[in-house]
């Protein structure tokens, strides 16, 4: 009897590898928080079932560290999924290209017409890894502030900041209202991250913040790098739900629909999860005033792996994940908007949506989050000086001095 998907923990990844046969599509991915997201992936691969009578999709949730975890060791092993989810960019997806779990899949791209069917903002990292193509994309997120209203209500801000001393004024009438200006999960470290990539747009500029990023211009001779670990600083130190170092993304969600902080710096997916955990009229959203108007995003992609038997099956799924008629089916389920050129927003969407449609459309270019434009290593180390400039346990110049020794040091 054919059996439809099911969504598994890690913890059953041991029996269904011994109960798979010929005909299982096994699909990895990270455990998404918004009931949504997670009847999205289960209705794929249903739909996919019942397209290709005697196939059985296995979709494998796992937290994001876990899944990281796991992909790693199926890198270095025979075994691991057919199809799996990882970020786009050097530093995330292109360390399993580079260590050889990706198949390139240019071919596909060419059969399919992805390159034509999906936007260019979405692709454009596909063929960032050296050669061919690698992966396929199925959401791009922006991402922005969320605040809620009756907080800046009762702090007295009128209006949202349209520039970033506007954001820091407001961060000090929250704090004189008792009302902590963030929530953040420093436990998990790229959460926090968000606020120092967003800091080094502001202060740097987008030219000199893409050098940065891209180890061509040096740290510690860059005087807009210390001025942004400064800032940093100042953020950790003074409008910050603490502690937040022992806290991690949910948890500050968590807090956020509790009212403990006024703002999150966020994905356009927290819309719908704000849906399910709150009344989504309390809130609002606007783009981090980072002076460059560039939007902050990341795209995430389905991997054929380079070890499966089955990737043409594996191409088949993701081409119909991709579809025009499965993406207006979910359409705001990962994102403001569809990876698919064809999907418009729904009549019934959300103000905030809609919202996000505007911020999208007012974009002056986009730039990545620093784990997606970093290879690993250098992405561990600006997590490590991130860390330890919100904690004080550094001076700024010393963590812009702390990036280049380490880039530096890692080019000999």
């Amino acid at each position: 009897m054919k059996t439809f998907a099911r969504l598994l923990a890690a913890s059953a990844l041991a029996t269904v590898a011994t109960a798979a046969h010929a005909e299982d599509l096994t699909v990895w991915t990270i455990s998404y928080s918004a009931e949504s997201q997670v009847k999205a992936l289960q209705t794929a691969a249903e739909n996919f079932e019942k397209s290709h009578p005697g196939v059985n999709v296995e979709i494998v949730m796992r937290g994001v560290d876990e899944h990281k975890t796991a992909l790693r060791v199926a890198a270095g092993s025979d075994r691991g999924p057919d199809v799996y989810m990882s970020w786009a960019g050097l530093g995330l997806g292109g360390e399993y290209v580079k260590a050889g779990l990706s198949k390139d899949i240019t071919a596909d791209y060419a059969k399919y017409g992805w390159n034509d069917r999906l936007t260019a903002p979405s692709l454009a990292f596909s063929k960032s890894y050296g050669s061919g193509q690698h992966g396929v994309p199925f959401r791009f997120s922006g991402e922005g502030l969320y605040y809620n209203k009756a907080m800046f209500e009762k702090a007295g801000i009128t209006q949202e900041p349209k520039t970033y001393d506007e954001l820091v004024e407001a961060a000090k009438k929250l704090k004189a209202a008792g009302i902590p200006a963030f929530t953040f999960g420093g436990s998990v470290n790229w959460h926090l991250m968000r606020l120092m990539d967003e800091i080094l747009e502001t202060t740097c500029g987008a030219d000199v913040h893409d050098q940065l990023k891209s180890m061509k211009a040096d740290w510690s001779k860059t005087e807009c790098a210390t001025k942004a670990f400064a800032e940093m600083k100042m953020w950790g130190q003074n409008y910050i739900l603490s502690p937040f170092m022992g806290v991690d993304q949910k948890q500050s969600f968590t807090l956020f629909l509790a009212k403990r902080a006024a703002m999150m710096l966020e994905g356009d997916w927290l819309v719908s999860q704000i849906k399910e955990g709150g009344n989504v009229d309390d809130y609002d959203v606007f783009p981090f005033p980072n002076g460059t108007g560039r939007l902050y995003g990341f795209a995430e992609y389905f991997y054929i792996s380079s070890k499966t038997s089955k990737a043409d099956l594996a191409a088949e799924f993701i081409n119909s994940f991709t579809s025009t008629e499965f993406q207006t089916q979910i359409a705001g389920t990962f994102g403001a908007l569809s990876v698919n050129k064809e999907v418009k927003l729904k009549d019934d969407a959300s103000a905030m949506h809609k919202e996000w449609t505007q911020i999208f459309a007012d974009a002056k270019g986009t730039f990545v989050n620093g784990d997606q434009a970093f290879p690993l290593d250098v992405t561990t180390e600006y997590f490590r000086v991130i860390n330890d400039v919100a904690a004080a346990r550094i001076e700024p110049q010393a963590a812009a001095a702390a990036m280049q020794t380490f880039i530096g040091n890692r080019k000999k």
